[in-house]
């Protein structure tokens, strides 16, 4: 059996400099998200967002970048769950996407609020319609007696539905992330990784450097 300990890669695919990045750094993110979609990495828009309750308590998820507006990155999620009562409790939290086919990954520190509801609607009724359903089904983070309670529940507001326009859920919708804080991290041999970070100062992003 393999060792946990010994388990290595060299990274070596490509390289970044203080001179290769874009003077914003949401346009840099842009940039290296198109080259993920390009490389067909599996889920590029996965971020694992940590949040951290009024007690201290961090928890963290993976969730779905599904667009970049408002000022952020948004996601959407139920105002209901675990994540949803972080939030409401401590503003701030982070995001990380690793796209290990590049050897990249980016770190987004920032603060959180809803998108606007009109934003909401419009992202809810275009989801398979199935999903619109599970979204009513599913209340989400609490205890259910098993599965067979969620069978049910989606099999009853698949039938109401049936007999009406489904519109979206008053506890359901989006989120964005508006960032303070980026880096950018590119895999480099012998560990000695490329990590450069923009921090907003006054309204202006300044870029550095960091040791790896």
């Amino acid at each position: 059996m393999t060792k946990i300990q010994d388990l290595r890669k060299e990274y070596k695919m490509a390289a970044l400099d203080l001179t290769d990045v874009d003077k914003e750094p949401m346009k840099q993110f842009q940039l290296w998200f198109e080259e993920a979609l390009k490389a067909d990495v599996i889920e590029p828009n996965a971020m694992f967002l940590a949040t951290v309750s009024k007690e201290g308590k961090p928890s963290g998820r993976v969730v779905l970048l599904k667009d970049i507006a408002e000022g952020g990155l948004v996601f959407y999620t139920n105002y209901e769950s675990r994540k949803a009562k972080d939030i409401a409790e401590n503003q701030f939290v982070s995001l990380t996407f690793f796209w290990a086919d590049l050897e990249r990954q980016v770190r987004v520190e920032g603060y959180i609020r809803k998108v606007s509801e009109q934003r909401s609607t419009e992202y809810y009724l275009s989801r398979p319609y199935e999903s619109q359903i599970g979204a009513w089904a599913s209340p989400q983070s609490r205890v259910v007696t098993d599965k067979t309670f969620l069978e049910q529940s989606f099999a009853k507001f698949l039938d109401e539905f049936s007999q009406k326009a489904i519109h979206k859920p008053a506890h359901w919708g989006g989120y964005v992330v508006i960032p303070t804080y980026f880096e950018f991290w590119q895999g480099r041999p012998n560990r000695m990784h490329d990590r450069i970070c923009y921090e907003l100062e006054e309204n202006n992003w300044l870029i550095k450097r960091l040791a790896p």
